[in-house]
């Protein structure tokens, strides 16, 4: 049988990346000792409040049809939030309600690119990012951020990769897997960049919760007709299984994304919707907490990694991750993150899932108990220790 050419584009060069995290979720629920640091889901507990208004809402009957766009009362919340966050003044009508941050930038993708139009993204990327940014038949070009710089953003890479087919520029900042965040002298460049070739700029700020003070530089307010800011609640409030997440952006496109959201979703559940609204009043109360847990635990790993043979540590600005440059130990990524799992039953993701720049680099979660990090980090010693003696023999 035949199938789309679509099967393809979304089983790119991603869709690995979380066999050895599956492999470890599979070890775990046979009762072996595996330590899970491939992904960004906090053990912490969704705000109570949050819960009981969700609750609340079922008792009472939630459990129907609602607004394609999302409720008034919710995109209402959303639009103070970016007004806060940025600066712009939005209407309620420029934005829509979506299943959580990646959704969303699908669907902002599929109204903004396709076939024969070039998507910038900057490298590295979260794994799923290639996929579900040439859904609509456009074509991802990769702007290299060098290591050997620390990742940072490079304007002249970015000159040099715009060809007359360039639509789309889209970035994470605070960035998943470097953690990093573009300063607002990266940003004016990327702004002048954009009315230069008549850009898109879709900016991903899922994690913006967790950079210091709530808040990230943003073009929102500088570029209104041609900025897309997308968010969600999965990061901030501990409600990654909730998968609520939202986009902002000129009226239009909200019109062309409902649409589209007509025949995807049909709208999201009244009650995560009304939990949701009761997520947002108390935004700077659950940030600041994801913040210090987060700050917390990074500052935990980075010391028990100290040391550690062939391996440095780069420490993240924001978010729950840090890379790992394992060069040292005469290894690439994939290898370290395979052979550390084998020997130690540790599991992070290898660098190469997020692009060429990290073949070298292993990403590692520190979003999980304090204990377990400290005896992960002492696994990945041992096993560091092990290939280090290995070398010298």
């Amino acid at each position: 049988m035949k199938f789309s050419s679509l099967v393809q584009r979304i089983g790119g060069d991603g869709s690995d990346a979380w066999l050895i995290h599956y492999a470890a979720l599979a070890a775990r629920e046979r009762g072996e000792d595996a330590i899970i640091l491939s992904v960004g889901d906090p053990d912490l507990a969704t705000p109570a409040a949050v819960v009981a208004r969700a609750v609340e809402a079922l008792h009472a009957g939630d459990t129907h049809y609602t607004a394609v766009r999302g409720r008034l009362a919710l995109r209402t919340a959303i639009a103070q939030q970016h007004y806060q966050r940025c600066g712009q003044l939005v209407d309620p009508e420029q934005v829509v309600v979506l299943s959580g941050a990646q959704n969303a930038l699908m669907v902002a993708l599929l109204c903004l690119s396709e076939t024969g139009d070039e998507v910038l993204s900057l490298d590295p990327m979260y794994p799923t990012y290639p996929a579900t940014l040439e859904t609509s038949g456009a074509r991802v070009i990769r702007v290299p951020l060098d290591p050997q710089h620390g990742f940072r953003f490079d304007l002249e890479a970015l000159r040099r990769a715009i060809t007359p087919r360039s639509r789309v520029l889209t970035f994470a900042t605070p960035g998943n897997p470097t953690g990093l965040i573009l300063s607002e002298r990266d940003l004016a460049g990327i702004a002048t960049i954009a009315r230069e070739h008549d850009l898109w700029i879709v900016a991903d700020e899922v994690y913006a919760g967790l950079a210091p003070g709530g808040r990230v530089p943003s073009l929102a307010r500088e570029l209104p007709d041609r900025v897309v800011t997308i968010g969600s609640l999965s990061k901030s409030h501990a409600m990654c299984g909730w998968r609520l997440g939202w986009m902002v952006g000129p009226r239009e496109l909200i019109d062309h994304s409902e649409n589209l959201v007509l025949c995807m979703l049909y709208g999201l559940p009244g009650f995560i919707q009304e939990a949701a609204v009761t997520a947002l009043a108390m935004a700077a109360e659950a940030e600041q907490r994801a913040r210090h847990y987060c700050d917390r635990r990074a500052a935990l790993m980075f010391e028990h990694l100290r040391g550690v043979p062939g391996v440095t540590v780069l420490m993240p600005e924001a978010g729950m991750f840090m890379l790992l440059d394992v060069r040292g130990t005469g290894l690439q990524g994939r290898a370290f993150a395979e052979g550390l799992f084998r020997e130690q039953q540790v599991s992070v993701i290898p660098g190469d899932a997020f692009g060429a720049q990290t073949l070298g680099f292993v990403r590692v979660g520190f979003a999980t108990d304090e204990a377990l990090i400290i005896e992960a980090c002492r696994r990945m010693r041992l096993y560091c220790e092990a290939l280090a003696a290995t070398r010298l023999r």
